[in-house]
């Protein structure tokens, strides 16, 4: 760009300007009254405009928008002044490239566009320069000043070719000069619309002079720290230099930003109380906080957001704690004996290790929730982990910082998230986190975390510091147990979060699920709508079969939306009072039943016990003899390799006490043994069927009945020992599911009963055995089955001698 010296500035700033023109929108350049303008021509209307005005000759505007990044801009994103211009010569450039020359004359002001096609046209008004003080003797001492200082300017700024001096000598117009300085000098974007802005060109100079001594004062800053590390730089001090230019460039343009942040990072701190050995690390990480650009994703000081020393107070109220535990979950009394003993303790001494307890037991029974209410009666903040497929061990330690994306561990995060280094911290479904060799082993990590004696200095590889987090309680939870690795078990405390028995269900359905669920289908206040006892009974035991009560609420929100739909059809309720009646109307037949014993009527058919991921189940064996060479045992049922042992096993001991049970030994010469347990399709395995095999062979080759209503489950030795088993809970609770009332365990196994409430056992009979021959006396009667099948044995001279 260059100035038109010969022009009559007057002349160009004349006031008898059209006042419609059309408008050509720039997006860097800003223009001045003048100066001939080199432009680039890029968008189709502006290329339309420039084309046709060559030619015909006609004034246009020049007006730059605001923001240089939208392609199409609305009148508010123009600014308000701009000038006339001429379109003088358009030159084609390489590429298909546009460029157009352009004499700008006076300045003027842009009203409102009255058309946008082929080009923008709007109302404008001359806005021409106050040129009173031109020439004046303040004005002069000024216009000389402004022109030592632009030469220095160019002279040190290595950006800027020299030649420029002796463009501005050569311009003698004063006005010109100020306004080709204004166009020409690599001034900020913002500071040149300030200076068009200025109607007097007297305060024109002054603003000019005020920007090219503030860009002068940083030129001469970078010069003289270039000369000062110019010789001999060794590496320590070319970092120093570096940090430097950088802190000095970043308060010229943050105008002290990074101070404030830093002075708010150290306001946030006074409240915490940090450990003296980690104060070099913060100050550190706020020195480093100062060299980084605000956009930059390490401009965070993760360790400022830590609550160091921050403890929520507890209630050691043990009445309301017992209470809110109670509203909140119905039963779970060892869960909140233990949980009411940490208060005592803690109202004791006032401080002390909070446990790390694992609540294991069957889905839907109410042990994520458990921790919230935890978190309620002891007035903590509540922190919850999902840890099920965890596979990376970072999850847990966090990333090291050279890694891109790094952040800190989910234990970190779950602490920040809470605010205070004392919340209840739940890790669900810690059974479930994957044991990976390839991103490391997270239930190893959680070793660090979950041993009390350790915890008080958890290392998180992000923070790269310890952190205290013996004062936090964990409440961990699983399904199964055999999954957790033994190390990581044995640092946590163990309570197992048994089924729920129907009477306990019923309540839990009264008290939380049906109140829930008339509020999420919007009954609540349409009416007064309840269940009858019976009907909920019918829904647990016909509707549902788990321990917990995850389907038992599906299925009552079900029956709720079904009268939620007639409500909405019919405009009233369409009962009052659901019975067992409306159950099976509105959720169709029942899919369980809960009689599903089968009897006595079979020989071979028992019933066991099993313990499964969702609670206790009843299973049948069933054995059967069909005629062959012998000494063949086929199994079936999708059994596992534990169970087919126990078959084999239980095969062997009846073979050595055929005298006992009455049995001609030359039957396993002439009958194949099948031994079945039916839902093939559902995988079984475990010792605990081990008398249940036994028995059902014994009933099979002898063809006498077993006891009704009975069922059992126990462990066998090869020499007929009845060894205990687990699950015994979840196993009385489905026997009395199914109807049973005589239930044959192993001796030891009777402390495990001495432990269960009365009232789970109410109605059930136990007898307890130490060895195969007990339970044969308990169950097999002398009574033959009617129908029942007759043996032939093979008595050819051969066979006798055999």
């Amino acid at each position: 760009m260059i100035a038109d010296v010969d022009g009559d500035f007057v002349e160009m700033s004349r006031e008898d300007m059209p006042t419609q023109v059309p408008l050509l929108v720039t997006r860097n350049i800003v223009p001045y009254p003048g100066i001939v303008t080199t432009i680039f021509v890029a968008r189709h209307s502006s290329l339309t405009l420039v084309r046709e005005y060559e030619k015909n000759k006609g004034f246009i505007a020049i007006v730059p928008q605001l923001n240089p990044e939208i392609e199409i801009p609305s009148r508010n994103e123009m600014f308000d002044l701009g000038v006339y211009a001429r379109v003088i010569k358009i030159l084609e450039l390489p590429g298909g490239n546009v460029s157009a020359i352009l004499q700008a004359f006076g300045r003027l002001s842009v009203g409102d566009i009255y058309s946008t096609s082929p080009y923008f046209m709007a109302n404008v008004a001359p806005a021409p320069e106050i040129l009173d003080h031109v020439g004046d003797k303040e004005f002069m001492a000024a216009m000389e000043d402004l022109r030592k200082r632009t030469n220095r300017y160019i002279h040190i700024n290595e950006d800027i070719p020299d030649e420029a001096v002796y463009a501005i000598n050569n311009v003698k117009n004063d006005v010109m000069t100020i306004n080709y300085l204004c166009t020409n000098m690599p001034f900020d974007f913002i500071d040149r619309l300030d200076l068009l802005r200025e109607s007097d060109i007297k305060e024109r100079l002054f603003g000019l002079m005020k920007v090219t001594d503030r860009e002068l004062k940083l030129q001469e800053l970078k010069q003289n720290i270039r000369e000062k590390t110019r010789d001999d730089l060794d590496e320590q001090q070319r970092n120093y230099f570096i940090q430097q230019q950088i802190k000095n460039l970043q308060a010229e343009i943050t105008d002290g930003k990074q101070d404030s942040e830093r002075e708010a990072i150290l306001e946030k701190m006074r409240d915490k109380t940090v450990p003296t050995i980690l104060l070099p690390t913060l100050h550190k990480e706020l020195d480093k906080l100062e060299q980084l650009n605000p956009q930059s994703p390490d401009y965070n000081v993760q360790l400022t957001s830590l609550p160091w020393g921050v403890y929520s107070k507890d209630d050691h109220n043990l009445t309301r704690a017992q209470r809110v535990m109670d509203r909140a979950h119905y039963g779970m009394e060892k869960v909140k004996e233990r949980i009411l003993e940490y208060i005592a303790v803690l109202s004791l001494r006032g401080d002390l290790k909070s446990p790390i307890i694992c609540l294991y037991g069957p889905p839907g029974v109410g042990k994520t929730s458990l921790g919230k209410s935890i978190a309620d009666s002891l007035r903590r903040k509540y922190v919850r982990v999902s840890l099920g497929g965890l596979h990376d061990e970072a999850e847990i330690r966090g990333h090291r910082r050279t890694y891109i994306g790094a952040m800190p561990g989910r234990i970190i995060k779950g602490i920040q998230k809470a605010e205070t280094s004392n919340p209840v911290f739940i890790l669900d479904e810690i059974d479930k986190v994957t044991q990976s060799v390839v991103n490391g082993d997270p239930a190893s990590a959680l070793l660090e975390v979950l041993d009390p004696e350790q915890n008080n200095a958890f290392h998180d590889n992000y923070l790269d510091v310890d952190y205290d987090l013996s004062k936090v309680l964990f409440i961990a939870t699983a399904n199964d147990l055999n999954t957790i690795p033994r190390p990581l078990l044995d640092r946590m405390e163990i309570i197992e979060v048994s089924g729920y028995i129907t009477e306990e269900k019923i309540e839990i359905a009264k008290r939380h699920l049906i109140p829930r669920q008339m509020e999420a289908t919007g009954l609540k206040n349409k009416g007064k709508i309840s269940f009858s006892k019976s009907a909920i009974e019918k829904i647990i035991e016909q509707y549902t079969r788990e321990s917990g009560v995850r389907q038992l609420e599906k299925q009552i929100d079900k029956t709720l939306r079904k009268v939620a739909f007639r409500y909405a059809s019919e405009g009233h309720l369409p009962f009052a009072k659901i019975t067992p009646i409306e159950i099976e109307e509105l959720l169709g037949k029942p899919p369980y039943y809960r009689d599903i014993y089968q009897g006595n009527d079979y020989a071979g058919v028992v019933t066991g016990l099993a313990w499964t991921s969702v609670g206790g189940d009843i299973l049948f064996i069933e054995t059967s003899l069909s005629k062959g060479k012998g000494s063949k045992l086929t199994l079936t049922g999708n059994l596992g390799d534990v169970m087919k042992e126990s078959a084999i096993l239980a095969l062997e001991y009846v073979k050595s006490h055929v005298d006992m049970l009455g049995i001609d030994y030359r039957i396993f010469d002439n009958y194949n043994i099948h031994i079945h347990v039916p839902e093939g399709a559902t995988p079984k395995d475990g010792p605990s069927a081990g008398i249940t095999i036994s028995t059902s062979i014994a009933s099979a080759l002898t063809q006498r009945k077993v006891r009704d209503k009975v069922a059992m489950t126990g462990e066998i030795t090869l020499r007929g020992k009845v060894l205990p088993v687990g699950g015994i809970k979840e196993k009385i609770l489905a026997a009395k599911r199914a109807g049973i009332k005589d239930i044959i365990l192993c001796k030891d196994n009777q402390k495990d009963i001495d432990e269960i409430p009365e009232m789970y056992l109410k109605g059930v009979t136990f007898h307890y055995v130490d060895n195969v021959k007990e339970v044969w006396n308990l169950v097999l009667t002398d009574e033959l089955v009617e129908n029942h099948q007759v043996f032939e044995i093979d008595n050819t001279e051969e066979n006798k001698e055999k």
